[in-house]
């Protein structure tokens, strides 16, 4: 892998306290919050652009509605104030959000995208990032998800659905990296 670029783009994606919700179910990926903080760390330390991404909810009984405290971002993961904020209403931290025209202003072409929920939100954003022709990396163990029930009533560990979203993804949309070869490479 080559070097990223010096103005690189952290995109974190709703690290929020809603997401220790025990009615989301069992999740993977323990350690993804040490991998957020290790990338979170190292931007700081290099002055690069930190986006903090949080999903709005519309649903008043939701974890994410406006005012609650799984709304808030997680304590270990709160922005700093000249960071940038989006706020989403949908899965996708492109849509209605201005996060294009943020990036485009400040010529950021390159994105490490990190965050939650690897099949939603992060596939969601990556996907976008990748068809609206940015360089997309997907920080592979800075994400995490849950078990999900499919249409059938089949239940799939939150490891294999985190890992068939990753490979779909790794398929036209973004490269899929370990935190530690992000690093080495930045």
């Amino acid at each position: 892998m080559e070097p990223l670029a010096m103005n690189a783009a952290l995109l974190i994606i709703d690290m929020q306290k809603g997401m220790g919700n025990p009615s989301l179910g069992r999740r993977n990926n323990p350690d993804a919050e040490l991998h957020i903080q290790q990338l979170l760390n190292a931007w700081r330390r290099a002055q690069r652009p930190i986006i903090h991404v949080r999903h709005i909810s519309r649903s008043p009984v939701s974890v994410f509605w406006p005012g609650q405290p799984g709304c808030e971002f997680q304590d270990a993961l709160q922005p700093l104030a000249h960071e940038h904020v989006v706020e989403k209403n949908v899965p996708d931290a492109f849509i209605a959000t201005g996060l294009e025209r943020w990036l485009h202003t400040r010529s950021i072409k390159q994105l490490v995208i990190a965050g939650v929920i690897t099949n939603n939100s992060v596939e969601a954003t990556v996907r976008s990032g990748g068809n609206l022709g940015f360089d997309v990396i997907v920080a592979a163990d800075a994400c995490f998800t849950f078990d999900q029930t499919d249409l059938s009533g089949r239940l799939w560990p939150a490891e294999d659905v985190h890992a068939l979203s990753l490979s779909n993804l790794a398929m036209d949309y973004a490269r899929v990296l370990h935190t530690g070869e992000i690093l080495t490479n930045s």
